[in-house]
Parts: structure tokens; C-alpha cells; sequence
């Protein structure tokens, strides 16, 4: 049986994505994602078997789409700090609930038990460092960091910055998720950025 026009596998694992957030662990069925979409379950079955491979198939398109979206935000911007601060908020944007971000966050705690997806979440994490590394190594060329910046372990400081704060606001629940993490890394870069742009972006 061919597949049913119109709907690409990314279509549905996107949908994947945001049932993940709203269920959690225990309600992400082929079913469900199925419904999101307006499909019959068999047809999500014949594409990926079961909702392991649903899974590890959601996991090698978050990977693709983490590169694409970088390109996509770097190109919508002229500072590589202000790419930076809008690709740290869009990549967050499915989690911009509490509930939402503990669903995503009971995902990650079964991809660090699972060899298979936790190949695939390091992946992802490898790819987003990157990420921040290519766009601070360019701002470091430009003049919107101190020369001499170290922007591979900036990269790692922001990365985890990035994490915390995600962490932090699900638990202290204030404000927006989206400003929390535009505070934290503007925190975050404020020491290496030179004097005349200490307030630049935080308010980008």
C-alpha cells in the first residue's frame, strides 16, 4: 500500500514532537501521533514499525532539523550573537510550558538508558554545540566578543547555561521560559563582550 499524499514523514514526526510534550513518556503511542495528523495507526506502523523506531526516527529528524534551523535563523539576522539569542529561544519553543518541558525532559531520561537513542541524543547535543561554537567564533571575528575570547569552551559554558536554565524556570516557574534564557546567556556572554556592547544582547 503506498503512502498517503500530502503528509511527509518530518510532517509527522514534528507532530511526534508536539505530542511528546503534551503526554509525556507514557501517552506517546502511534495512535496518538496517528490522530495528530489525521492518519490511520497502520499507516504510521508501515513507516516505523513501532514506536521505538517512531522514536529513534524523531530522533535522527531532530538532529537534521537543529542544523537546518541554524542556518535558516544565521541568515535572518546581520550579529552572530543575535542568531545566537534567537536559535537558544526557537530551539526551545516546544518546551515552553512547565508540564511540556517535563515531558521532553522524561524523553532525554530515556535516551541516556537506551544505547541506540542515546547515540542519537548525543548527536543532537554535539550538533548544537557546534552550533554555538561556529556563531561565537564569529562573532569573536567580528568584534562582538573580546579578542582572544576562547569560544570553544565558551560554547561549553553556554551550553550549559542553556540547560540550567531551562531547568531552573520549570522549577521556579517565573516568567517565560524565552526570557529566562535570553538573561542567562546574556549573563553568560556579558564578560566577554566589549564594553560599549554590555547591554547589546539582552536587548536584542
Amino acid at each position: 500500500m503506498g503512502r498517503p499524499r500530502g503528509i511527509e514523514d518530518a510532517v509527522i514526526l514534528r507532530a511526534a514532537a508536539q505530542v511528546m510534550g503534551r503526554v509525556g513518556p507514557a501517552g506517546l503511542t502511534l495512535a496518538a501521533v496517528a490522530h495528530e495528523v489525521g492518519l490511520v495507526p497502520g499507516t504510521l506502523v508501515q513507516r516505523f514499525g513501532s514506536k521505538r523506531g517512531l522514536l529513534l526516527a524523531l530522533a535522527d529528524q531532530s538532529e537534521k532539523d537543529a542544523r537546518e534551523t541554524a542556518g535558516r535563523v544565521r541568515e535572518s539576522y546581520d550579529s552572530a550573537l543575535a542568531a545566537l539569542a534567537a536559535l537558544t529561544v526557537e530551539s526551545a519553543a516546544v518546551m515552553a510550558t512547565p508540564e511540556t518541558f517535563a515531558h521532553h525532559l522524561a524523553f532525554l531520561c530515556m535516551d541516556l538508558a537506551d544505547p541506540q537513542l542515546y547515540e542519537r541524543a548525543l548527536a543532537i547535543h554535539r550538533t548544537h554545540r557546534r552550533t554555538i561554537e561556529d556563531l561565537l567564533t564569529e562573532a569573536a571575528d567580528t568584534g562582538e566578543l573580546r579578542p582572544g575570547t576562547d569560544t570553544a569552551a565558551l560554547a561549553r559554558t553556554v551550553q550549559v547555561v542553556i540547560a540550567g536554565a531551562g531547568l531552573t524556570w520549570a522549577l521556579e516557574r517565573e516568567g517565560t521560559l524565552e526570557a529566562r534564557l535570553r538573561q542567562e546567556l546574556a549573563y553568560a556572554l556579558s564578560p566577554h563582550l566589549p564594553p560599549r556592547d554590555s547591554q547589546h544582547l539582552e536587548e536584542s
